[in-house]
């Protein structure tokens, strides 16, 4: 489970950084049209053109480019600007694959899906079985939340997945955007160029049984079915998800919604079922790995839990504490959706709603709790009450 929290480090310290870079306490308006811009980027220089999404009181830049990379550009950065009307034109996923193709070694190739485009230097078996994968648990997350009335929209941007055949090279890639962090991560979605990045587990697999790869969608099932593979397959899963909420209007990208909701989101699907053509039969059902996890932690939880998972995300920042705030936020979600379904519908409604590089504070966050599904301490009682049965 590491794998998860050293990747959720990374976010929240992008995040932070672009608040800082921003200083957005007091933002404008931007106006419509595409924005050129021409920045220092640390030892280049850069040309953007983009859709403005948030302009700074003190002239620093939030720039959404063609290719569905967010660039924060401070106002000491800038080198020139201008603006003009021509409408903003999101790269289509031939435009886009080429793009990318010119960036990655040239042993890649691209297979395109409904909804995902996929760069890949491993089997075409391997990206045909990822695609199919991911457009399963899109069709899936897509019904369960307009069931439940929360229709998402389709994606503005094909939805990007590179994937390594080899874990070195993997890491070499990663290493630029994870730093060190990159070797305990096997897979992770990113907020500023909004790409899923991974490399081929069944390689992995195959290595520690001596055996060659799999190219088959029946063999690569069959390998990462097995339990030994379940937290790999988890972890690619959890990433999909966000990057699917991240892209659909369930969620802005920076913006301030809490990680006990993003987290508990995607820890509520990631277990497919990968012998079954419907993938997820069992969306909803007991994640058993982070019901142990809050099983665990209930033997020392402190009373103010639930309002320190609320108010802040200092918790899931701490290596100490972030296993358990990530069994408490599944606990959490898994709660809500069932005992108070629709207050968690108005919940879910609010946060979307939510601008991107606007910090709320501690209060702010209780208060807009508050307001769904009332006070704190006694959900809390309600809470550990329905979750005692499940142990």
């Amino acid at each position: 489970m590491w794998v998860i929290v050293a990747e959720n480090l990374r976010k929240v310290k992008l995040v932070k950084s672009l608040l800082a870079t921003l200083l957005c306490a007091i933002v404008v308006a931007p106006a419509e049209g595409v924005e050129r811009v021409i920045f220092r980027d640390g030892s280049r220089q850069r040309e953007v053109e983009g859709r403005l999404v948030i302009e700074a009181q003190d002239g620093g830049l939030l720039l959404l480019a063609p290719d569905g990379v967010l660039w924060a550009v401070t106002p000491e950065q800038q080198v020139a600007r201008s603006s003009d009307e021509r409408p903003f034109q999101p790269l289509s996923a031939e435009q886009l694959g080429k793009q990318l193709l010119a960036e990655l070694p040239g042993t890649f190739r691209t297979h395109q899906t409904a909804h995902y485009l996929i760069l890949y230097d491993t089997s075409s078996g391997y990206a045909q079985w990822c695609g199919a994968l991911f457009e399963r648990l899109y069709a899936t997350f897509s019904n369960f939340w307009s069931r439940r009335g929360f229709p998402l929209r389709e994606p503005e941007f094909p939805l990007v997945a590179v994937i390594f055949a080899e874990r070195a090279q993997y890491l070499k890639f990663s290493r630029a955007e994870l730093g060190d962090a990159a070797e305990s991560i096997i897979g992770y979605y990113s907020l500023h160029t909004n790409r899923m990045t991974m490399y081929d587990l069944t390689g992995a697999e195959a290595a520690l049984r001596g055996s060659s790869r799999s190219s088959t969608a029946t063999s690569i099932s069959q390998i990462l079915s097995r339990p030994e593979a379940l937290r790999t397959v988890t972890t690619i899963i959890h990433e999909a998800v966000h990057q699917i909420a991240f892209n659909s209007g369930m969620h802005a990208r920076f913006s301030d919604s809490p990680l006990w909701f993003t987290e508990g989101i995607a820890m509520y699907f990631e277990t497919p079922d990968l012998t079954s053509a419907r993938g997820w039969r069992g969306v909803g059902a007991v994640n058993q790995a982070r019901l142990q996890q809050f099983n665990q932690y209930l033997r020392n939880r402190p009373p103010d839990s639930l309002r320190s998972l609320i108010a802040d995300d200092s918790r899931f920042r701490d290596p100490k504490k972030a296993l358990d705030a990530y069994g408490e936020a599944w606990a959490l979600t898994w709660f809500l959706l069932r005992q108070r379904p629709e207050q968690y519908l108005g919940y879910l409604k609010a946060l979307s709603a939510k601008k991107p590089l606007i910090e709320d504070g501690p209060e702010k966050r209780i208060e807009e709790f508050e307001e769904h599904f009332g006070k704190i301490e006694q959900l809390d009682g309600e809470f550990l009450r329905f979750m005692s049965k499940m142990r």
